[in-house]
């Protein structure tokens, strides 16, 4: 636990103004968190902007640098840069809670806010589900993103049957249980 504590931002000992801080995530970091599977290293900077007011802490991230991925093709480790913005508000109240991903409630008497498990959250998140190296990405075809097609929306009714051509000599066999169905249609 004693790691965690270098991502900590005493916020009780800080009068409503803005602050900076700063932050580096190394690999240790994802050793830390059990994800160095998926994260061989990294080498990242993160600026914490912090405003302080009388009801709420608001911080703008700002993280930059490389996190060392291996790739799925060529099992071969790379640097996949990253640069990420994230925002996160923080509202004074009477019990701690998280009420979303980016808006949490702390008591007055919260001396330190800890920022790893978001900084985590926010690199993770920015990630690729495919991860490619960069010397193969002139490789890649359609394959490789199979089921990531174009969604279309079709204003109005089912008019398919209508719009495709067909021989005017080929009739079009129904199933008889929706042809059933057909009826109720046409009652409409």
């Amino acid at each position: 636990m004693k790691f965690l504590r270098n991502y900590n931002i005493d916020i009780v000992k800080l009068r409503e103004d803005n602050y900076t801080f700063s932050f580096d995530v190394t690999g240790e970091f994802f050793e830390h968190f059990k994800a160095d599977e998926w994260v061989k290293g990294a080498d990242m900077q993160i600026t914490a902007l912090l405003k302080k007011t009388s009801a709420v802490i608001e911080v703008d991230f700002q993280l930059t640098g490389t996190v060392r991925l291996i790739c799925d093709r060529s099992l071969e480790e790379f640097d996949y840069p990253l640069n990420i913005e994230e925002k996160v508000i923080y509202k004074y109240g009477a019990a701690e809670q998280e009420l979303s991903e980016d808006l949490f409630i702390i008591t007055k008497d919260t001396p330190a806010i800890n920022v790893a498990q978001l900084l985590y959250e926010f690199i993770l998140i920015a990630i690729p589900a495919k991860k490619i190296h960069p010397d193969y990405l002139d490789e890649i075809d359609e394959e490789d993103f199979e089921g990531e097609g174009v969604y279309v929306y079709i204003d109005g009714e089912d008019n398919f049957e209508e719009d495709s051509p067909i021989d005017s000599n080929e009739k079009k066999e129904i199933d008889p249980r929706w042809a059933i169905l057909n009826k109720l249609k046409a009652k409409d």
